[in-house]
């Protein structure tokens, strides 16, 4: 209990602690969303982008599956009517799937034993460890979609598992974003991949890329899959993780 009560305080702390970051990310996500629009929080964790967009006034579908991360969820939006809390994973398809917790760490707690793998090799990952496992329900981003309405905006951020989360949308939304780690650079190929198709029926997506958490833009203009995979390439050897973003042309 000591040890998940550490976890928790972690992230809180990361995600909730530094000054500015709250401002800042209101400021960059005032470009995607405007008030009365819905936002999904694929993979919300403890809740920070659910606090900016609410500052929005933007409706938010809060999705998490780990019991910790719920709980502090819970506490902070149980009363607020504009934001849904779905205590479930998104994948594919309806069901269930095994989750990989880092009790110490659960920020970075996966349902892709790929992405474990591909990640436990770099020297940032070198101190984590995935101790406990548990079954977690599964609906799928069209089920979302259907019962709360089409969201101007979906942050997928769920440690690997992106792909199987686009899997289960059939139909481009006007803007998202997934996690992108240079330790697990074929992952993120594979997303982007996906979500150019769904954008192939309309006038297609085009793409941009902020660095972890610094709610900036790295190219001042909109690239294309092509283009964005040269970014990514550049960024890589030096270990920048960060977020892709997408807007439909």
């Amino acid at each position: 209990m000591l040890r998940r009560a550490t976890g928790i305080a972690r992230s809180l702390a990361m995600y909730h602690g530094i000054p500015g970051r709250r401002r800042r990310m209101v400021r960059f996500f005032g470009d995607f969303l405007q008030p009365g629009d819905v936002a999904f929080d694929i993979g919300a964790h403890v809740g920070s982008r659910v606090r900016a967009w609410r500052q929005l006034g933007v409706r938010v579908i809060a999705v998490e599956p780990q019991p910790d991360c719920l709980r502090i969820l819970r506490l902070l939006f149980d009363r607020d009517p504009d934001v849904v809390i779905v205590p479930m994973a998104v994948g594919a398809s309806r069901g269930q799937v095994r989750m990989n917790i880092s009790t110490t760490a659960p920020t970075v707690s996966s349902m892709s034993r790929d992405w474990i793998e591909s990640v436990a090799t770099d020297p940032g990952f070198a101190r984590v460890r995935w101790d406990r496992a548990i079954d977690v329900d599964v609906t799928t981003l069209d089920a979302l979609i259907a019962r709360h309405g089409e969201p101007a905006f979906c942050k997928i951020d769920v440690e690997g598992f992106e792909g199987e989360v686009l899997k289960g949308l059939t139909r481009p939304v006007p803007a998202l974003s997934f996690e992108y780690l240079p330790a697990a650079h074929d992952a993120a190929l594979a997303a982007l991949d996906l979500v150019e198709r769904l954008g192939a029926a309309t006038s297609g997506y085009r793409y941009n890329y902020s660095p972890i958490e610094t709610m900036r833009l790295a190219s001042d203009h909109w690239l294309d899959a092509a283009q964005l995979a040269r970014l990514l390439e550049r960024f890589r050897p030096m270990g920048r993780s960060g977020d892709v973003y997408a807007r439909l042309a």
